[in-house]
C-alpha cells in the first residue's frame, strides 16, 4: 500500500535500514524521473524512444531472458542468428550463409569486435609471415565517434585520424595514403557522420585503397560503421555501394536501437565470411549445462531487445522499414528547408543520407547569441537540440544538429520551427549579450 510518509523520505546514498511498499518505491522514482526531459522531444538522440504496445507486452514477456544462456533459451538463440544473418542478406553478403555475425549489447560493443577481427587478422598475417606486429594503426576521419577511441585506447591500436576540413568534412580517401602503412589493421568508414549525418563514400575509399595496394602492396580493409545509416540507406539508397557489395569491406556494424526502431540495448556485427574472424575470438563454455559459442565482449545481456529486433524485422518487412525511414527523411528535409530559410543560418547537411541535419550561424550575423544560446532557449521550450563543436580543425565552428526519429510528425515539426523563430527573435532582441560561460563538451566525437 502506498505510504505518504514514506513518499516524503529523502534521496539517500545509503541503504534504508528498513524498506517501503512496492507502490510507495514505484511513485518515488516515477516522480523524479518526472524531472527528465520529454524523451520524444530529445532531437539530440538516436536512440530510439517509441516502440508499438505489442512490442513493449513482448518487452515485459521477456525482460528476464539471459541471452548468453543458449542452453536455456535455444528459441531466443535461434532468434539472433535469424537477425544477423538477414542483415548479412540485407547487407549484400556474397553468401549470408557463410557469414557470421552477433548481436551485441550496442553498436560501441559491435564496432570494438570489428576492430578486433581486424587486428587479430593482421597479427596473424605479421606472424606467419615473421614480421613485427606489435605496432596495430588504425585510420579513421577525425570525426568519428567516441568508440573507435576508446577501441584503440582498450586494446593498445595507433588511432590515426584524417583531419576534416572545409574542403573535406568526410574521410573521402583524400591523403589517405599519407597514414596508410603495412601495420594499418584497417580503416573504418562511418555511414552517418555523428555531427552532421552525412555518408562518407565507401567506394571513394576503397579506390583510393587499391591505389596504395597497387602501388605498394599493402592490401587494407574497410570496416563500415553503419551505427545508423545501416539501418537507413538499404531502405532510401537502395542502389549506394557501402556495403559488401564493395570487396574491401569486411566487417559492418549498427545499432538496432537507433534505426533499427529497438528500445536501447542492441547492436549488431556482421563479417563477410566467416573466415573473417579469427577462431581465438570465438569462446566454447560450458555454462548452465550446456557447451555454447560465444562471440561478444559482454557475457551476460538481455534477450528482449533481440526479440524486439526481430518483431521490427516481422512487423515491418522491407515495405514498412522503408515507409518508417522515409517518413523520418521527409520530416528531416521539411525541417532542414525551414531552418535553412532562416537568414540566422547555413545548412551543413539537409537530411538526404540519414534523417539528421545540421546547421551553423551565419557568419557576421550577430554578437549577441551563439547556438549554445539557442539550445538554452529551445530547452525552455521541452526540445533538447544540442549545440557542439566540430572535430578538429573546424572545432571553431559551432553548429546545431537535430536527429528525426520515427513519431516526429510535420505538426511537431512545425511546433519546432515556431519555437526555433520565436527564440532566435527574442535573443535578436536583446538589449545586451548573452553572458557566455563554459560550453559542456558533447562527448561524443575526437
Amino acid at each position: 500500500m502506498f505510504s505518504r510518509t514514506a513518499a516524503l523520505s529523502r534521496p539517500s546514498n545509503t541503504l534504508f535500514d528498513s524498506g517501503m511498499a512496492p507502490e510507495t518505491a514505484y511513485q518515488i522514482i516515477h516522480d523524479e524521473a518526472m524531472l527528465d526531459g520529454n524523451s520524444r522531444l530529445n532531437l539530440a538522440t538516436f536512440v530510439g524512444t517509441w516502440m508499438e504496445p505489442q512490442a513493449q507486452q513482448l518487452y515485459s514477456d521477456t525482460v528476464d531472458k539471459n541471452l548468453i544462456d543458449k542452453d536455456e533459451y535455444p528459441s531466443t538463440a535461434a532468434v539472433e542468428e535469424r537477425c544477423w544473418r538477414i542483415l548479412a542478406d540485407l547487407w549484400k553478403a556474397p553468401s549470408p550463409d557463410d557469414a557470421l555475425g552477433t548481436s551485441t549489447i550496442g553498436s560501441s560493443e559491435a564496432a570494438m569486435l570489428g576492430g578486433l577481427a581486424m587486428k587479430r587478422r593482421w597479427q596473424n598475417a605479421r606472424k606467419a609471415a615473421g614480421k613485427p606486429y606489435n605496432k596495430p594503426n588504425l585510420v579513421m576521419s577525425s570525426a568519428v565517434q567516441v568508440c573507435w577511441e576508446k577501441f584503440a585506447a582498450y586494446f593498445e591500436v595507433e588511432p590515426r585520424y584524417v583531419p576534416v576540413t572545409e574542403e573535406h568534412p568526410l574521410l573521402d580517401g583524400h591523403d589517405v595514403d599519407q597514414y596508410v602503412d603495412e601495420n594499418t589493421i584497417g580503416v573504418v568508414a562511418i555511414l552517418g557522420v555523428t555531427y552532421t549525418g552525412a555518408y562518407e563514400p565507401v567506394t571513394e575509399i576503397a579506390a583510393a585503397l587499391d591505389r596504395i595496394q597497387a602501388a605498394t602492396g599493402v592490401d587494407v580493409p574497410i570496416h563500415v560503421d553503419g551505427a545508423s545509416g545501416a539501418f537507413v540507406a538499404p531502405f532510401l539508397q537502395a542502389d549506394l555501394a557501402w556495403d559488401f557489395r564493395v570487396p574491401r569491406v569486411v566487417s559492418i556494424n549498427a545499432s538496432g536501437h537507433k534505426y533499427g526502431l529497438v528500445y536501447p540495448g542492441v547492436g549488431w556485427v556482421v563479417w563477410r565470411h566467416v573466415d573473417m574472424v579469427p577462431d581465438e575470438l570465438i569462446f566454447r563454455v560450458a555454462y548452465l549445462g550446456g557447451e555454447m559459442p560465444t562471440l561478444a565482449i559482454n557475457f551476460s545481456r538481455p534477450g528482449a531487445q533481440v526479440l524486439l529486433q526481430y518483431y521490427n524485422f516481422l512487423r515491418l518487412g522491407r515495405e514498412g522499414y522503408t515507409e518508417v525511414q522515409q517518413a523520418c527523411q521527409d520530416v528531416a528535409k521539411y525541417l532542414s528547408d525551414g531552418v535553412g530559410s532562416m537568414s540566422a543560418f547555413e545548412l551543413l547537411s539537409d537530411g538526404t543520407d540519414i534523417p539528421v541535419f545540421a546547421w551553423r550561424l551565419v557568419d557576421g550575423y550577430t554578437d549577441k547569441w551563439d547556438l549554445h544560446d539557442l539550445s538554452g532557449q529551445l530547452r525552455q521550450k521541452g526540445w533538447m537540440v544540442p549545440a557542439y563543436p566540430l572535430a578538429d580543425n573546424l572545432a571553431d565552428q559551432t553548429v546545431m544538429r537535430i536527429v528525426v526519429r520515427d513519431g516526429l510528425s510535420l505538426d511537431l515539426a512545425d511546433q519546432l520551427l515556431e519555437a526555433i523563430e520565436a527564440s532566435v527573435n527574442y535573443l535578436d532582441n536583446l538589449e545586451s549579450p548573452m553572458p557566455k560561460e563554459g560550453r559542456p563538451s558533447p562527448g561524443f566525437a575526437h
